[in-house]
């Protein structure tokens, strides 16, 4: 459901305009509220999680998502839909980085792999299958069924999570306050810049001023942590982890160029192709439904030889499609659906190798306790990915070609995917960085005194079970004792 309402409201907003009026500003946030309210808070959810219960606030975090999907869907005018949208988006963020965590707590360590694979290609075919769900919805029902296809769900999922999930929280004993403060405010102006770039223009005083206040926020974030949070919620020493760096690094770019593609491609299938929202969604199919086909056997495979060698292929391959797809676009006249299959199929094995190992990557690299805050810092990083994935691609795209004629389109698609694969050839590039077995970063470095303490108190600790173990000794005669 969270990842499925990234995109969903995409195709159907000639619909909303229709019935609730309201400007193409307006429209857009429909869009953007929800994936700035998401990529803003999904640090923060994973704080909560750690400090007061993963499935408490999971289930929190699940019903109101629910609450905010009826609630957009019974809304009477745009202004009311984007406030429950950004409702939404609160609810996914604060539930969606606590899934790795409960998951990890619920299936064997032999069985992660490929667990981490049926969550991965669910998500990522939610991602993917967004727009063809809201226009199949859209043109046989209503929009407003976009939204209330999730409350039955959502009612079924609560019940079920509280009986079913185990509770377990983080290390830390507090929330970092003034961490958790700059690193939203941080995120909400790199975002807001990203989102708003195209539309009000990369040199416009709100883009520049989001941006630039953002950057600025999340170096005093980072400094912060480092330096004077006595309990800070993302703890900077886990970026000396190389796997952890690699794989946020990887993800981040793998974001940018899949999500930036995948909104001009589906545009592509329309625009020149002819195609309606749903039919265009179906002829996505041989990307979208991949991983559903492909991601739980790479998990398997991931088990079995190491999360790396299947990531960098997946990226490889990518990269490849997007490539593949971009020189058939360019080389032919008109269109020919045909011709693009083998790269849309390429394209489709690519992502799902990518997602199946990535999550047991994640949570592998850090310690147990802090795999909600890494499942969280991941999450964001991917999301602000997909943010600037959108906005670059775009850009490029208004800068060779643009809507006037088919082939202004095409004149514009083209480099857009030949950027879009580069960046995730670089993707690939990062993932080689990983190590073959991933090691949780060490803990943080105690003064002597605190050492020595906890020294003793091992050695102590120690002796009382050495003598625990000893068997009780045989009682002594009184004369005995008197001698």
């Amino acid at each position: 459901m969270a990842s499925l309402d990234n995109l969903v409201v995409t195709t159907a907003l000639p619909s909303i305009r229709e019935d609730l009026g309201g400007g193409l500003s307006d429209l857009e946030w429909t869009v953007s509220a929800y994936t700035l309210a998401f990529a803003v808070l999904l640090m923060f959810g994973a704080a909560l999680g750690d400090r007061f219960g993963r499935r408490r606030i999971f289930l929190v975090g699940l019903t109101l998502f629910t609450v905010g999907s009826a609630a957009a869907a019974l809304s009477p005018d745009i202004g009311s839909l984007i406030a429950a949208r950004a409702v939404q988006g609160a609810g996914a963020a604060v539930s969606m980085p606590l899934t790795l965590t409960l998951l990890t707590a619920a299936v064997p360590a032999a069985k992660r792999g490929l667990a981490f694979g049926i969550w991965a290609g669910v998500n990522g075919l939610a991602v993917a299958t967004g727009p063809l769900v809201g226009g199949t919805l859209t043109e046989h029902f209503s929009w407003q069924w976009i939204f209330w296809v999730n409350v039955p769900v959502g009612l079924v999922l609560v019940p079920l999570s509280a009986l079913k999930l185990r509770e377990s929280r983080g290390a830390s004993p507090a929330l970092d306050v003034a961490g958790t403060v700059l690193v939203s405010l941080g995120l909400f102006g790199v975002v807001l810049g990203l989102i708003r770039g195209n539309p009000n223009g990369w040199t416009s005083p709100l883009v520049l001023g989001s941006l630039i206040a953002g950057v600025a926020l999340l170096t005093a974030f980072v400094l912060y942590e480092q330096r004077w949070a006595k309990h800070p919620m993302l703890p900077m020493r886990l970026f000396r982890s190389r796997a952890f760096s690699a794989v946020n690094a990887s993800g981040l770019l793998m974001f940018l160029g899949m999500f930036g593609s995948i909104f001009l491609i589906s545009q592509h299938l329309q625009t020149v192709g002819g195609y309606s929202p749903q039919e265009a969604g179906i002829r996505m199919l041989p990307w979208t439904g991949m991983p559903l086909i492909v991601a739980p056997i790479a998990g398997i495979l991931a088990d079995r030889f190491g999360g790396r060698p299947i990531v960098v292929t997946g990226l490889l391959l990518q990269g490849a499609g997007l490539a593949m797809y971009a020189a058939i676009t360019g080389g032919t006249t008109g269109y020919d659906y045909g011709a693009e299959i083998p790269a849309v199929v390429i394209c489709g094995i690519g992502m799902s190798l990518y997602f199946a190992p990535t999550a047991a990557l994640v949570m592998d690299s850090v310690r147990p306790e802090e795999q909600g805050i890494a499942s969280g810092a991941n999450n964001a990083l991917r999301e602000v990915g997909g943010a600037l994935g959108v906005a670059v691609l775009s850009a490029v795209f208004s800068a060779q070609g643009g809507y006037t004629s088919e082939q202004s389109f095409v004149d514009g698609l083209v480099p857009a995917l030949y950027v879009g694969a580069g960046v995730v050839v670089v993707a690939a590039v990062c993932a080689m960085l990983l190590p073959r077995k991933a090691r949780p970063a060490a803990a943080e470095p105690v003064d002597a005194t605190e050492a020595a303490a906890n020294k003793a108190d091992k050695a102590d600790k120690a002796v009382a079970a050495a003598d625990a173990e000893q068997p009780a000794a045989e009682p002594v005669p009184a004369e005995a004792s008197k001698v």
